[in-house]
Protein backbone atom coordinates (compact mmCIF):
# COMPACT_ATOMS: atom_id res chain seq x y z
CA UNK A 1 0.00 0.00 0.00
CA UNK A 2 1.43 3.36 -1.09
CA UNK A 3 1.41 6.18 1.19
CA UNK A 4 0.19 8.80 -0.62
CA UNK A 5 1.27 11.25 2.42
CA UNK A 6 4.64 10.05 2.58
CA UNK A 7 7.34 12.25 1.41
CA UNK A 8 8.26 12.21 -2.85
CA UNK A 9 11.58 11.88 -3.66
CA UNK A 10 13.09 14.23 -5.92
CA UNK A 11 13.41 13.37 -9.50
CA UNK A 12 16.43 14.38 -11.18
CA UNK A 13 17.98 14.38 -14.95
CA UNK A 14 21.07 14.64 -16.22
CA UNK A 15 21.16 17.65 -18.79
CA UNK A 16 22.91 16.96 -21.82
CA UNK A 17 26.48 18.07 -22.52
CA UNK A 18 27.70 20.42 -25.47
CA UNK A 19 29.27 17.51 -27.37
CA UNK A 20 25.28 15.68 -27.43
CA UNK A 21 24.09 19.17 -29.20
CA UNK A 22 27.17 18.52 -31.33
CA UNK A 23 26.15 14.96 -32.43
CA UNK A 24 23.09 15.98 -33.11
CA UNK A 25 23.64 18.62 -35.28
CA UNK A 26 25.99 16.74 -37.42
CA UNK A 27 23.80 14.28 -38.14
CA UNK A 28 21.21 16.58 -38.84
CA UNK A 29 23.80 17.90 -41.62
CA UNK A 30 24.23 14.80 -43.26
CA UNK A 31 20.50 13.37 -43.61
CA UNK A 32 19.40 17.24 -44.80
CA UNK A 33 22.59 16.78 -47.28
CA UNK A 34 21.53 13.66 -48.70
CA UNK A 35 17.93 14.75 -48.64
CA UNK A 36 18.96 18.20 -51.01
CA UNK A 37 21.36 15.93 -53.14
CA UNK A 38 19.47 12.82 -53.58
CA UNK A 39 15.80 14.56 -53.67
CA UNK A 40 16.09 18.50 -54.66
CA UNK A 41 17.47 17.98 -57.70
CA UNK A 42 14.76 15.50 -59.20
CA UNK A 43 11.83 17.58 -57.78
CA UNK A 44 13.17 20.94 -59.46
CA UNK A 45 14.30 19.50 -62.95
CA UNK A 46 10.56 17.88 -62.84
CA UNK A 47 9.13 21.29 -61.92
CA UNK A 48 11.52 23.07 -64.10
CA UNK A 49 11.15 21.33 -67.21
CA UNK A 50 15.19 20.63 -67.76
CA UNK A 51 15.64 23.90 -68.29
CA UNK A 52 19.42 23.56 -67.18
CA UNK A 53 21.96 23.62 -70.07
CA UNK A 54 25.65 22.20 -70.25
CA UNK A 55 28.26 23.76 -72.34
CA UNK A 56 30.17 20.82 -71.01
CA UNK A 57 28.10 17.37 -70.42
CA UNK A 58 29.01 14.37 -69.36
CA UNK A 59 29.77 11.52 -72.06
CA UNK A 60 27.90 8.07 -71.81
CA UNK A 61 29.05 5.68 -74.07
CA UNK A 62 26.80 3.69 -76.11
CA UNK A 63 26.18 0.23 -75.66
CA UNK A 64 28.41 -2.16 -77.81
CA UNK A 65 25.22 -3.72 -78.67
CA UNK A 66 23.11 -0.87 -79.79
CA UNK A 67 22.01 -0.82 -83.55
CA UNK A 68 19.88 1.57 -85.95
CA UNK A 69 17.24 0.33 -87.21
CA UNK A 70 16.43 0.65 -90.81
CA UNK A 71 13.60 3.16 -92.13
CA UNK A 72 10.66 1.70 -91.39
CA UNK A 73 8.04 3.56 -93.56
CA UNK A 74 7.76 5.30 -96.79
CA UNK A 75 8.16 9.10 -96.78
CA UNK A 76 5.30 9.71 -98.88
CA UNK A 77 3.00 7.66 -96.78
CA UNK A 78 -0.45 8.73 -95.57
CA UNK A 79 0.72 9.93 -91.92
CA UNK A 80 2.42 13.28 -92.78
CA UNK A 81 4.76 11.97 -89.54
CA UNK A 82 5.86 9.48 -91.50
CA UNK A 83 7.78 11.41 -93.16
CA UNK A 84 9.72 12.94 -89.62
CA UNK A 85 10.02 8.80 -88.72
CA UNK A 86 11.62 7.57 -92.53
CA UNK A 87 13.68 11.09 -92.35
CA UNK A 88 15.07 10.01 -88.71
CA UNK A 89 15.66 6.55 -89.43
CA UNK A 90 17.43 6.87 -93.21
CA UNK A 91 20.31 9.43 -91.47
CA UNK A 92 20.79 8.86 -88.02
CA UNK A 93 23.15 5.67 -89.06
CA UNK A 94 25.30 8.23 -90.56
CA UNK A 95 25.05 10.87 -87.37
CA UNK A 96 28.03 10.61 -84.98
CA UNK A 97 28.70 11.82 -81.61
CA UNK A 98 32.51 14.09 -81.24
CA UNK A 99 34.02 14.22 -78.01
CA UNK A 100 36.88 16.90 -78.42
CA UNK A 101 39.27 16.70 -75.33
CA UNK A 102 41.23 19.66 -74.59
CA UNK A 103 43.96 21.30 -71.90
CA UNK A 104 43.92 24.21 -70.02
CA UNK A 105 46.27 24.95 -66.89
CA UNK A 106 44.82 25.35 -63.54
CA UNK A 107 45.98 28.13 -60.92
CA UNK A 108 48.59 25.83 -59.46
CA UNK A 109 49.84 25.77 -63.04
CA UNK A 110 49.01 22.29 -63.67
CA UNK A 111 47.14 20.46 -66.73
CA UNK A 112 43.55 19.40 -66.19
CA UNK A 113 41.67 18.25 -69.41
CA UNK A 114 38.61 18.98 -70.65
CA UNK A 115 35.85 17.30 -72.44
CA UNK A 116 33.51 19.14 -75.13
CA UNK A 117 30.80 17.22 -77.12
CA UNK A 118 29.40 17.30 -80.64
CA UNK A 119 27.76 15.78 -83.93
CA UNK A 120 28.66 15.39 -87.19
CA UNK A 121 27.74 13.54 -90.32
CA UNK A 122 29.84 10.35 -91.73
CA UNK A 123 29.95 11.54 -96.01
CA UNK A 124 32.09 8.78 -97.11
CA UNK A 125 32.34 4.93 -96.28
CA UNK A 126 35.70 5.31 -95.52
CA UNK A 127 35.60 7.60 -92.57
CA UNK A 128 35.81 11.10 -93.87
CA UNK A 129 33.03 13.22 -91.49
CA UNK A 130 31.61 17.06 -91.24
CA UNK A 131 30.73 18.79 -88.40
CA UNK A 132 31.41 22.53 -87.08
CA UNK A 133 34.87 24.29 -87.06
CA UNK A 134 33.87 24.96 -83.03
CA UNK A 135 33.48 21.65 -82.30
CA UNK A 136 37.04 20.32 -82.88
CA UNK A 137 38.48 23.88 -82.43
CA UNK A 138 42.15 23.25 -80.51
CA UNK A 139 41.18 19.85 -80.76
CA UNK A 140 44.41 17.61 -78.69
CA UNK A 141 42.35 14.31 -78.32
CA UNK A 142 39.33 13.55 -80.94
CA UNK A 143 37.19 10.78 -80.01
CA UNK A 144 34.04 9.89 -82.70
CA UNK A 145 31.40 7.74 -81.19
CA UNK A 146 28.86 5.79 -83.78
CA UNK A 147 25.65 4.63 -84.22
CA UNK A 148 26.73 1.14 -83.55
CA UNK A 149 28.19 1.53 -80.56
CA UNK A 150 32.24 1.64 -81.63
CA UNK A 151 34.54 4.60 -80.82
CA UNK A 152 37.24 5.32 -82.94
CA UNK A 153 40.11 8.24 -82.16
CA UNK A 154 39.87 10.88 -84.92
CA UNK A 155 42.34 13.41 -86.86
CA UNK A 156 41.39 16.56 -88.05
CA UNK A 157 42.14 16.71 -92.39
CA UNK A 158 40.99 20.57 -92.58
CA UNK A 159 39.33 23.30 -91.12
CA UNK A 160 37.78 26.30 -92.49
CA UNK A 161 36.76 28.73 -89.71
CA UNK A 162 34.83 31.16 -92.36
CA UNK A 163 32.27 29.02 -93.09
CA UNK A 164 32.77 27.15 -89.35
CA UNK A 165 33.24 24.01 -91.25
CA UNK A 166 35.41 21.00 -90.75
CA UNK A 167 36.59 17.28 -91.49
CA UNK A 168 37.99 15.18 -89.91
CA UNK A 169 39.00 11.18 -90.48
CA UNK A 170 38.48 8.25 -88.60
CA UNK A 171 39.76 4.42 -89.80
CA UNK A 172 36.84 2.55 -90.33
CA UNK A 173 35.22 1.49 -93.93
CA UNK A 174 31.66 0.60 -95.09
CA UNK A 175 30.15 2.94 -92.87
CA UNK A 176 26.39 4.48 -93.41
CA UNK A 177 26.52 7.93 -95.76
CA UNK A 178 24.75 10.79 -95.31
CA UNK A 179 23.67 12.07 -99.10
CA UNK A 180 23.16 15.32 -99.52
CA UNK A 181 20.12 17.60 -101.28
CA UNK A 182 19.87 20.72 -103.46
CA UNK A 183 19.72 23.53 -100.59
CA UNK A 184 19.05 25.86 -103.75
CA UNK A 185 15.92 23.95 -104.40
CA UNK A 186 14.60 24.87 -100.69
CA UNK A 187 11.96 26.94 -100.01
CA UNK A 188 10.32 28.59 -96.53
CA UNK A 189 7.44 26.27 -95.48
CA UNK A 190 9.32 22.91 -95.99
CA UNK A 191 9.63 19.71 -93.27
CA UNK A 192 13.18 20.01 -91.56
CA UNK A 193 14.14 17.23 -89.33
CA UNK A 194 17.62 18.28 -86.97
CA UNK A 195 19.35 15.20 -85.94
CA UNK A 196 22.55 15.61 -83.27
CA UNK A 197 23.56 14.66 -79.49
CA UNK A 198 22.17 17.55 -77.38
CA UNK A 199 24.11 18.46 -73.77
CA UNK A 200 25.99 15.14 -74.76
CA UNK A 201 26.08 11.60 -76.13
CA UNK A 202 23.39 10.98 -72.72
CA UNK A 203 20.51 11.95 -75.84
CA UNK A 204 22.21 10.89 -78.69
CA UNK A 205 20.66 11.27 -81.73
CA UNK A 206 17.97 13.36 -80.61
CA UNK A 207 15.44 13.92 -83.49
CA UNK A 208 13.53 17.74 -83.22
CA UNK A 209 11.01 18.75 -86.27
CA UNK A 210 9.89 22.15 -88.00
CA UNK A 211 10.03 24.01 -90.91
CA UNK A 212 12.69 25.78 -92.74
CA UNK A 213 11.60 29.31 -91.88
CA UNK A 214 13.60 31.39 -94.15
CA UNK A 215 16.55 31.52 -96.58
CA UNK A 216 19.27 33.74 -97.33
CA UNK A 217 19.98 34.71 -93.90
CA UNK A 218 23.24 36.40 -93.66
CA UNK A 219 24.87 36.19 -90.00
CA UNK A 220 28.33 37.45 -88.97
CA UNK A 221 29.96 35.91 -86.48
CA UNK A 222 33.17 36.91 -85.51
CA UNK A 223 34.98 38.45 -88.93
CA UNK A 224 32.92 35.99 -91.27
CA UNK A 225 29.33 36.74 -92.80
CA UNK A 226 27.41 33.40 -93.91
CA UNK A 227 23.99 32.79 -95.98
CA UNK A 228 22.48 30.74 -93.62
CA UNK A 229 19.00 28.33 -93.64
CA UNK A 230 17.17 29.38 -90.22
CA UNK A 231 14.90 26.78 -89.12
CA UNK A 232 12.99 26.85 -85.82
CA UNK A 233 13.50 22.74 -85.47
CA UNK A 234 14.91 22.94 -81.79
CA UNK A 235 18.76 23.45 -82.12
CA UNK A 236 20.36 22.49 -78.61
CA UNK A 237 24.32 22.61 -77.24
CA UNK A 238 25.81 19.69 -78.95
CA UNK A 239 23.70 19.95 -82.05
CA UNK A 240 26.21 21.95 -83.22
CA UNK A 241 27.47 19.77 -86.79
CA UNK A 242 24.70 17.29 -86.84
CA UNK A 243 22.48 17.44 -90.09
CA UNK A 244 19.09 19.32 -91.19
CA UNK A 245 17.21 17.33 -93.23
CA UNK A 246 14.14 16.92 -95.40
CA UNK A 247 11.33 14.84 -95.74
CA UNK A 248 13.12 12.53 -98.63
CA UNK A 249 15.64 11.92 -95.99
CA UNK A 250 18.71 14.30 -97.30
CA UNK A 251 20.92 16.04 -95.93
CA UNK A 252 19.80 20.08 -96.69
CA UNK A 253 22.39 21.59 -94.22
CA UNK A 254 24.63 21.25 -91.01
CA UNK A 255 23.09 22.76 -87.91
CA UNK A 256 25.68 25.78 -86.36
CA UNK A 257 24.28 28.69 -84.78
CA UNK A 258 21.06 29.53 -82.79
CA UNK A 259 20.19 32.79 -81.24
CA UNK A 260 20.35 32.28 -77.76
CA UNK A 261 18.32 35.20 -76.19
CA UNK A 262 15.94 35.43 -73.57
CA UNK A 263 13.52 36.87 -75.99
CA UNK A 264 13.71 34.62 -78.91
CA UNK A 265 12.55 31.22 -79.56
CA UNK A 266 12.77 28.94 -82.74
CA UNK A 267 15.54 30.85 -84.34
CA UNK A 268 18.39 28.33 -85.37
CA UNK A 269 20.77 28.23 -88.43
CA UNK A 270 22.37 25.61 -90.55
CA UNK A 271 25.25 26.10 -93.07
CA UNK A 272 23.32 24.99 -96.45
CA UNK A 273 24.21 21.20 -98.47
CA UNK A 274 25.37 23.10 -101.08
CA UNK A 275 28.01 25.27 -99.33
CA UNK A 276 28.78 21.95 -97.04
CA UNK A 277 29.26 19.94 -99.84
CA UNK A 278 31.77 22.16 -102.07
CA UNK A 279 33.63 23.40 -98.90
CA UNK A 280 34.09 19.31 -97.54
CA UNK A 281 35.60 17.96 -101.25
CA UNK A 282 38.15 21.08 -100.88
CA UNK A 283 39.08 20.24 -97.31
CA UNK A 284 39.30 16.35 -98.55
CA UNK A 285 41.55 16.92 -101.41
CA UNK A 286 44.07 19.55 -100.14
CA UNK A 287 43.24 20.30 -96.27
CA UNK A 288 42.22 23.67 -97.27
CA UNK A 289 39.69 25.91 -98.66
CA UNK A 290 41.11 28.54 -101.42
CA UNK A 291 39.63 31.97 -100.77
CA UNK A 292 38.33 34.23 -103.45
CA UNK A 293 39.49 38.16 -104.15
CA UNK A 294 37.67 40.38 -106.09
CA UNK A 295 39.78 42.68 -105.25
CA UNK A 296 37.54 45.57 -103.65
CA UNK A 297 37.42 47.49 -100.76
CA UNK A 298 34.05 48.41 -100.46
CA UNK A 299 31.67 50.84 -97.57
CA UNK A 300 28.11 50.39 -97.07
CA UNK A 301 25.37 52.67 -95.46
CA UNK A 302 25.58 50.63 -92.13
CA UNK A 303 29.31 51.63 -92.36
CA UNK A 304 28.54 55.70 -93.04
CA UNK A 305 26.28 56.00 -90.55
CA UNK A 306 27.99 54.25 -88.08
CA UNK A 307 31.26 56.30 -88.15
CA UNK A 308 30.20 59.32 -89.83
CA UNK A 309 31.91 59.32 -92.79
CA UNK A 310 30.94 61.74 -95.72
CA UNK A 311 30.03 59.64 -98.25
CA UNK A 312 26.27 59.41 -99.57
CA UNK A 313 25.65 55.80 -100.29
CA UNK A 314 21.54 55.60 -101.30
CA UNK A 315 21.76 52.35 -102.88
CA UNK A 316 24.22 49.39 -102.95
CA UNK A 317 27.92 49.43 -101.39
CA UNK A 318 30.32 52.15 -102.32
CA UNK A 319 33.45 51.37 -104.13
CA UNK A 320 36.18 52.92 -101.90
CA UNK A 321 39.10 51.33 -104.18
CA UNK A 322 39.36 49.17 -106.92
CA UNK A 323 43.06 47.33 -106.21
CA UNK A 324 45.28 47.76 -109.35
CA UNK A 325 45.48 44.69 -110.59
CA UNK A 326 42.66 42.82 -108.88
CA UNK A 327 39.87 41.24 -111.11
CA UNK A 328 37.51 44.40 -110.69
CA UNK A 329 40.16 46.72 -111.80
CA UNK A 330 40.57 44.29 -114.44
CA UNK A 331 36.76 44.23 -115.56
CA UNK A 332 36.45 48.48 -115.25
CA UNK A 333 35.18 48.98 -111.87
CA UNK A 334 36.85 51.93 -110.28
CA UNK A 335 36.28 54.38 -107.12
CA UNK A 336 33.14 55.89 -106.86
CA UNK A 337 30.76 53.23 -108.32
CA UNK A 338 28.23 51.45 -106.40
CA UNK A 339 27.77 48.04 -106.31
CA UNK A 340 24.32 46.99 -106.47
CA UNK A 341 23.89 43.59 -107.55
CA UNK A 342 26.24 40.05 -106.83
CA UNK A 343 24.74 37.86 -109.72
CA UNK A 344 21.18 39.14 -109.61
CA UNK A 345 21.44 39.25 -106.01
CA UNK A 346 20.87 42.94 -104.45
CA UNK A 347 23.81 43.82 -102.37
CA UNK A 348 22.79 46.64 -100.55
CA UNK A 349 24.79 45.34 -96.97
CA UNK A 350 28.59 44.81 -96.91
CA UNK A 351 27.87 41.69 -95.13
CA UNK A 352 25.86 40.52 -97.97
CA UNK A 353 28.61 40.90 -100.45
CA UNK A 354 31.02 39.10 -98.19
CA UNK A 355 29.07 36.24 -97.57
CA UNK A 356 27.75 35.96 -101.46
CA UNK A 357 31.89 35.96 -102.01
CA UNK A 358 32.72 33.01 -99.91
CA UNK A 359 30.87 30.89 -101.48
CA UNK A 360 32.08 31.13 -104.93
CA UNK A 361 36.16 29.41 -105.80
CA UNK A 362 39.34 31.01 -107.31
CA UNK A 363 38.49 31.58 -111.19
CA UNK A 364 34.26 31.81 -110.98
CA UNK A 365 32.61 33.62 -113.46
CA UNK A 366 30.75 36.21 -111.59
CA UNK A 367 28.24 39.39 -112.90
CA UNK A 368 28.68 42.43 -110.94
CA UNK A 369 25.82 44.85 -111.45
CA UNK A 370 27.25 48.56 -110.74
CA UNK A 371 25.40 51.79 -110.50
CA UNK A 372 27.66 54.78 -112.36
CA UNK A 373 26.94 58.52 -112.57
CA UNK A 374 23.11 57.21 -112.17
CA UNK A 375 23.63 54.42 -114.79
CA UNK A 376 23.36 50.67 -114.38
CA UNK A 377 26.03 48.78 -116.20
CA UNK A 378 26.85 44.98 -115.72
CA UNK A 379 30.44 43.65 -115.23
CA UNK A 380 31.64 40.18 -116.02
CA UNK A 381 34.94 39.73 -114.31
CA UNK A 382 36.86 36.51 -112.73
CA UNK A 383 37.83 36.14 -109.17
CA UNK A 384 41.21 35.78 -108.22
CA UNK A 385 42.48 34.08 -105.11
CA UNK A 386 43.11 35.75 -101.66
CA UNK A 387 46.29 34.96 -99.96
CA UNK A 388 46.43 32.13 -97.16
Amino acid sequence: MVDMDAPRQKETRARPGLWSYLVVGLVGAIIGGFLVVGIAPNVLIHRAGLSYLSANPPVITESPTSTVPEPTVSPSGEDPWDRVIYASEKVSPAVVGIVNKTYVLDFFGRRIGRDSSGSGLIVTQDGYIVTNNHVVDNAKDLTVFLADGRTFPARVIGTDPATDLAVIKIDATTLPIGVFGDSDALRPGQLAVAIGNPLGLQFKRTVTQGVVSGLDRVLTVGDYSMRLIQTDAAINPGNSGGPLVNAQGEVIGINSVKINAEAVEGMNFAIPSNQVRRIANELIATGRVRRAMVGLRLIDKETVLAYGLDIQVERGIYVEEAVQGGAAAKAGIKRGDFIIAFNGTNTDKLATFQALLSEMSPGDLVSLLVLRNNKEITFDLELGEAAT
